[in-house]
């Protein structure tokens, strides 16, 4: 994996090889910058003085994870500096809003009555929910972090559109897509028709039924017409918002599985919105089609993640070094406006501290801790939870490790939003093209950066 390298005025520089790194850190002509992604300052060089080549950042947008790989240009023929995954916290969003409303609702019937507001209120053109706008902004930050380390001069993005109705039905076509799931009837008719008027789990008959969701909507289920069935009232408050597979196995196995679009639907909600937000950065944009990144992916033997499908985007002759360790994000947010904390019902069950800091630390911070002695005795990495007493949770990469005194830790670098764990190595995917083969490796291929 590539070092990013600045200057002495904090200006981009060429990336260097982790051995340069640490040969420009032992005879003290850099300083450390930053610990993730790791950055490297020189204290003798300007950008004057250095010859830059062409860096493009390569985008492959997804609904949870997204990819990004930087890339070194020559032709047509790519290598592989750095790869990183980006997890999004859109379902957290989604929930923190349905928490959300859900304690505005309570307030608002226990206090007088105010009237609607929302029909006084338009939306913006091009307005998004906040989970998916969430997605977008977080790619762009990231492109324009990247822009501060790295002298960036393109950007290809993949711009994918997913045909829902062929995902539920490969052989749909024609006037078919005109033509919905309750065409002729009405959704309850729909229902009764399909399930033979009976309880799906218990098989009860002439009694009233209502309509469940095979998959609760609060585990990610979908209103639409293929996630829905008829039960009892028994079944149903019995069922709550159990798994289908928990709460009954055998009708679990004989319903035919359908693909959850969400993730598709949120692809196809943000696509159009990324591309004018990358645009109006001052970098030429480049876009990818799907069938492209799946075509260079085969040709070159590459495994499919996230990481590898962004570098195998748009253009690609030959990609070099894609073996390159695979930096994993997580975004975690900033903290919570939000001070008390509630039960399952809704009511406040505790209050957080009002401030952030406790003993110079917070939440999300990036520590490392040395534990002389007790049962707890070792060294420790990760991100810290605080507490108010001082005794504080660690993240590390052995699992959650609970109550380590403030006093044995050691800041490594400030909360930034993002949560980064340990760097995956490509090469343990499994190769679904094992026909495919790379060239070797040509000569002037490698890193080349500071002397």
């Amino acid at each position: 994996m590539a070092v990013f390298v600045l200057d002495k005025h904090h200006q981009p520089l060429m990336p260097c090889s982790e051995k340069r790194a640490r040969l420009l850190l032992s005879r003290r002509r850099a300083r450390i910058h930053s610990v993730y992604p790791f950055v490297i300052r020189l204290i003798d060089r300007t950008a004057e003085e250095s010859t830059l080549q062409p860096l493009r950042c390569k985008i492959d947008p997804g609904s949870v994870t997204t990819g990004i790989a930087l890339v070194r240009e020559n032709g047509g023929e790519l290598t592989v500096l750095n790869l990183t995954e980006l997890k999004h916290r859109g379902s957290v969003i989604t929930q923190s809003l349905k928490a959300r409303a859900a304690h505005r609702k309570r307030r608002r019937g226990n206090l007088r009555y105010r009237p609607p507001r929302f029909d006084n209120r338009c939306r913006p053109r091009g307005w998004l929910p906040p989970s998916l706008n969430h997605r977008v902004e977080s790619i762009i930050t990231f492109v324009k972090r990247m822009q501060t380390v790295a002298p960036l001069t393109a950007v290809t993005c993949e711009t994918v559109y997913f045909d829902t109705q062929k995902l539920l039905d490969p052989e749909i076509q024609g006037v078919e897509y005109q033509r919905g799931t309750l065409l002729g009837c009405e959704i309850r008719e729909y229902l009764l028709e399909k399930w033979g008027r009976k309880c799906a789990y218990c098989d009860a008959k002439n009694i009233p039924l209502q309509i469940d969701h095979i998959y609760p909507r609060s585990l990610g289920g979908s209103d639409r017409a293929g996630n829905l069935t008829l039960a009892c009232s028994a079944c149903n408050q019995k069922k709550g918002n159990l798994p289908v597979e928990i709460f009954a196995p055998q009708f679990a196995e004989s319903i035919h599985k359908k693909p959850i679009l969400q993730g598709a639907a949120a692809v196809n909600s943000t696509r159009q919105a990324l591309w004018e937000k990358l645009s109006q950065l001052s970098l030429p944009c480049e876009s990818g089609t799907g069938g492209q990144t799946k075509y260079n992916r085969e040709r070159m033997g590459v495994p499919k993640t996230h990481a590898l499908d962004a570098a195998c985007t748009g253009t690609v002759e030959y990609l070099y070094n894609w073996q390159v360790p695979i930096q994993q994000m997580a975004c975690t947010g900033r903290g919570s406006y939000q001070r008390t904390r509630s039960d399952k019902f809704g009511f406040p069950r505790g209050i957080l501290t009002r401030k952030k800091r406790i003993q110079g630390f917070q939440t999300g911070d990036q520590i490392v801790a040395l534990v002389s002695k007790g049962k707890k005795q070792g060294s420790y990495q990760g991100r810290v939870a605080v507490r108010t007493s001082g005794s504080f949770n660690i993240q590390a990469a052995q699992g959650i490790v609970q109550g380590i005194s403030w006093k044995d830790c050691k800041l490594i670098q400030r909360a930034n939003g993002y949560h980064y764990s340990s760097s995956v190595n490509p090469s343990n995917f499994k190769n679904t093209n094992r026909g495919a083969a790379l060239p070797p490796t040509p000569k002037g291929m490698g890193f080349r950066a500071v002397k």
